[in-house]
């Protein structure tokens, strides 16, 4: 049999690709979103080569400075005032721009009160240099916190079936979390992912439709401490009413499940039970 291509995959990963994309400019105009979404490798790339330019950038106008007043050709001169005491070339020049943007400051090289374009480039690459760490690192810190390795623990039954339940025909499946650390206001959405064709004849790929599964009652809002058995109940306003169990087999559809919630970090819980557990009757607080 022919495998069928998903629309998303187990994992969550959407199997979608962007293909013919002209206006590649507008990737350029969110910048900060744009590399937080790439790739760790690219990531990491840009992250280094932002440092490593700038670095080299300023290191070459400290180079060019000492070069223009002559700074190289007194190096042996102590009566000879520089730009920057003991830059002898553009080596020590680049360290000289790592110490300024890292504000380490061995003490070695120093700049002098006799060079004021030298102090116009101190304050522009102190001020630059705090604008690319500031943006460097809330990339990183943002594509850190992405909460993509803790869906890795949110385990989806393989099978959806249909059954019956409580007398109501039912598609349903389970829902878990492996962690003790557990996810609070959860909620949870089905869509029903199919191509339809309307009455005027247009053909609709991938059409999109809400699987109801308790949004009217508030089931869709899951207390996932333990596994949960999530319910579809197939009635007139399901869009599986008109389906027969023949055409469920063999019909080209995919259900897509989105389970939403924040991590637990501040909170607590409290339980009443029944049967002299916490719960009496006609009594006041």
């Amino acid at each position: 049999a022919r495998k069928r291509q998903r629309y998303v995959e187990k994992d969550g990963k959407c199997n979608v690709q962007h293909g013919n994309v002209r206006e590649t400019y507008r990737y350029l105009t969110d910048i900060f979103t744009t590399l937080v979404d790439l790739k760790w490798r690219f990531s990491l790339l840009v992250f280094i080569l932002a440092y490593a330019v700038t670095w080299l950038f300023f290191g070459l106008i400290w180079w060019f400075i000492a070069y223009c007043r002559g700074d190289l050709d007194h190096l042996e001169d102590h009566a000879w005032t520089p730009c920057v005491n003991n830059l002898n070339g553009f080596v020590s020049a680049f360290l000289f721009s790592i110490e300024t943007e890292t504000t380490i400051g061995y003490g070695h090289r120093v700049i002098t009160d006799k060079c004021p374009e030298g102090i116009v480039l101190l304050l522009l690459q102190a001020i630059l240099g705090s604008m690319v760490n500031a943006f460097m690192v809330g990339c990183m810190f943002v594509k850190i916190s992405q909460p993509n390795k803790r869906a890795e623990t949110l385990v989806f039954s393989s099978h959806a079936v249909v059954s019956l339940r409580d007398d109501r025909l039912c598609l349903m499946f389970r829902v878990g979390d492996l962690r003790d650390s557990h996810i609070v206001e959860a909620s949870i959405r089905a869509k029903l992912i199919k191509s339809k064709q309307t009455q005027e004849g247009e053909f609709i790929p991938l059409d999109q439709t809400d699987l109801s599964v308790g949004f009217e009652t508030g089931d869709d809002r899951l207390f996932l401490v333990s596994p949960l058995i999530i319910s579809h109940e197939i009635d007139e306003r399901s869009p599986f009413w008109d389906v027969s169990r023949h055409q469920l087999e063999k019909d080209d559809f995919e259900i897509v499940v989105i389970l939403e919630g924040m991590v637990e970090a501040t909170g607590n819980r409290d339980a009443y039970g029944g049967s002299g557990a916490g719960c009496t009757w006609g009594h006041r607080m």
